[in-house]
């Protein structure tokens, strides 16, 4: 049982040895090549992001998240298009319409209205409506309009200058650099929105590389100062229920607003976490307000979103539970709704992933190394790869927390590959030491007898197939037990082993160096005939003769052999008959002053 606990441990140590040299031949690699090491960061983010996708889509269709009812999006849709192009016969429609508006759904009292829209130059068609629209909106504290960044030339667009009442305090102690969110110019929005009473928020959005949105910057750089995202804007100011444009992201890129840390991650993006498919929040046509049919609706204490989701208008988006018809209006429902829920998603960083494979690696060598069978390791590592996945999903739908997906499944597949392989190797090395302990002699480490028998056997086989000869030698310790007898068994075995390294290294790499018994060694000859094996125990007999034999680490002494030579099919044509020819030889050698080859 201790030998077994040692060899699973040493399979084990044999693993971790494989995973952590192929960690370092992908670690060289990818420092060697740079434009690998991006394409391949590439496709591991993009193929994580798809798993969040698929997450929060099971998510939504699961779960149901129920969205705050205190959002409302009041929308252009394709029927308020259609209504508002037959009444104004024009798209954009005259700004008194959203003016109007504004003074019908304030008499209700709402916490905000938030206009995704971008109001750029007066009207010249209806400048009346424009100086009406700007009063309007400018009467009330609650009204948030959009402003968009850009990096227009200076020769085309001179970047113009923004009132320092729109910008932001930002204390970041954090390593987060918002270079990625930082732009040169900025498209004009009318001149008594900025400087006045209105609430502004960039409306701008990244998207990911597979053209998915994902990931929302709360703020964005212009001119070195930084600005606020609209729905960013909309949700702090509902947490704080105050004005106040100064924001603190402490160490841990965390963002706090009142009791609220809001996770970011390294770009200083919150990750979304979303409520459904389009129309999931409370959503009005805006033609309703317009002829006035909205019914008893109550917006009190309502945060309002005015934007298009009519598709012929452009404003959609692809995101994570919906391809390409996702209206921008409701990204910016769903960042608010996410901060009034404190419902941000937060991704495991470097460290916690690192620690996610490590556990996963050792846990799937643990799996294979304590099983005996190769199908029982395969269907326990499937069966753990799916409960990761089942996991990851779990949580992030009860704790909103992302943890890695794609490297740790191709972590439990190359670390099952290489457990196999590990195993295979030990395998062999422990088939190599068991065939060694079956074939060599542990004193002399030559072929012991059994082997020897059946080599001898092979070999006459050999022979009669092809019509060869082959030959034997056998030789004996002239006077062995006198070693024993005078210098102690020690001794004896150091002979043994020092005439056993002379035999081999004064032997061919093809010949056969085996044990016979006792002080008995013999030699096996493949393809040699009785004057070439005759020659070779001679030469054998000759080193043996002149090399000096150490018994102990003081003391030596000569030793000489006595040798015998037999040849198939010229002496014998059977094992037992040339193993005779070859002991008579030998005997003859004896029996006329050793150290000499004697034949029969």
């Amino acid at each position: 049982m201790k030998n077994f606990t040692k060899t699973k441990w040493f399979i084990f140590g044999t693993y971790i040895l494989l995973v952590m040299t192929a960690l370092l031949i992908g670690f060289v690699f990818l420092k060697m090549n740079k434009e690998f090491k991006n394409d391949l960061l590439s496709f591991f983010d993009v193929a994580e992001n798809r798993t969040f996708d698929y997450r929060q889509s099971i998510r939504i269709d699961k779960e149901h998240p129920v969205p705050n009812k205190d959002i409302v999006i009041l929308a252009v849709d394709d029927a308020s298009l259609e209504y508002l192009w037959d009444k104004y016969g024009e798209w954009p429609i005259p700004r008194n319409v959203y003016a109007d508006t504004v003074n019908f759904i304030e008499k209700q009292n709402p916490q905000a209205i938030v206009f995704d829209f971008i109001f750029l130059k007066s009207m010249r068609t209806s400048p009346d409506a424009d100086k009406y629209f700007v009063e309007t909106m400018n009467k009330y504290n609650n009204i948030y309009s959009g402003i968009y960044f850009d990096s227009q030339p200076s020769d085309v667009r001179i970047p113009p200058v923004l009132p320092e009442r729109i910008s932001l305090n930002l204390t970041n102690n954090s390593n987060i650099n918002y270079k990625k969110y930082t732009d040169t110019n900025c498209k004009p929005i009318l001149h008594e929105l900025l400087n006045g009473n209105v609430n502004i928020g960039a409306t701008n959005v990244l998207r990911s590389g597979d053209g998915v949105i994902r990931f929302v910057s709360p703020f964005l750089m212009y001119n070195n100062n930084y600005y606020p995202y609209l729905g960013f804007k909309a949700g702090s100011d509902y947490l704080k229920q105050s004005h106040d444009n100064s924001f603190v992201i402490n160490k841990n890129n965390k963002l706090k607003i009142a009791d609220t840390q809001i996770p970011l991650n390294k770009d200083g993006e919150v990750i979304l976490n979303w409520y459904g498919r389009s129309g999931t929040h409370t959503t009005i046509p805006f033609y309703k307000i317009v002829n006035n049919s909205v019914g008893n609706f109550n917006f009190k204490d309502k945060i309002v979103i005015v934007g298009t989701t009519a598709v012929s208008l452009h404003d959609t988006k692809s995101v994570p539970i919906q391809k390409e018809v996702y209206p921008g209006v409701e990204v910016h429902a769903t960042f608010i709704n996410n901060m009034m829920d404190n419902n941000f998603i937060c991704r495991t960083g470097l460290l916690t992933n690192l620690l996610i494979i490590a556990c996963v690696v050792a846990l799937v060598g643990a799996i294979a190394m304590f099983s005996t069978s190769t199908l029982f390791a395969f269907l326990s590592t499937t069966l753990f790869g799916i409960a990761y996945l089942f996991l990851s999903y779990y949580i992030m739908s009860i704790y909103n927390l992302w943890i890695p997906v794609v490297i740790p499944v191709i972590a439990i597949v190359a670390a099952f590959t290489l457990s196999i392989i590990a195993k295979y190797i030990m395998k062999s090395r422990d088939f190599e030491y068991q065939y060694k302990l079956a074939t060599i002699d542990g004193l002399t480490e030559l072929y012991n007898h059994r082997y020897f028998q059946d080599t001898l056997r092979k070999q006459i086989d050999l022979a009669q197939r092809y019509n060869q000869s082959f030959s034997l030698i056998i030789c004996d310790i002239d006077f062995f037990k006198k070693f024993n007898d005078t210098y102690g068994h020690q001794a004896g075995d150091a002979v043994l082993r020092q005439v056993a390294q002379t035999l081999k290294r004064n032997s061919r790499t093809t010949d056969y160096v085996c044990r016979y018994g006792g002080e008995e060694m013999s030699i096996i000859l493949p393809n040699t005939g009785a004057d070439e094996a005759l020659m070779l125990a001679n030469r054998i007999c000759k080193a043996v003769a002149e090399k000096p034999f150490h018994l102990t680490p003081a003391e030596s002494a000569p030793v000489t052999i006595s040798l015998g030579v037999a040849t198939f099919p010229d002496n014998a044509k059977t094992p037992q008959d040339l193993i005779e020819w070859a002991d008579k030889g030998l005997y003859y050698a004896k029996e006329h002053g050793r150290n000499q080859v004697g034949r029969y």
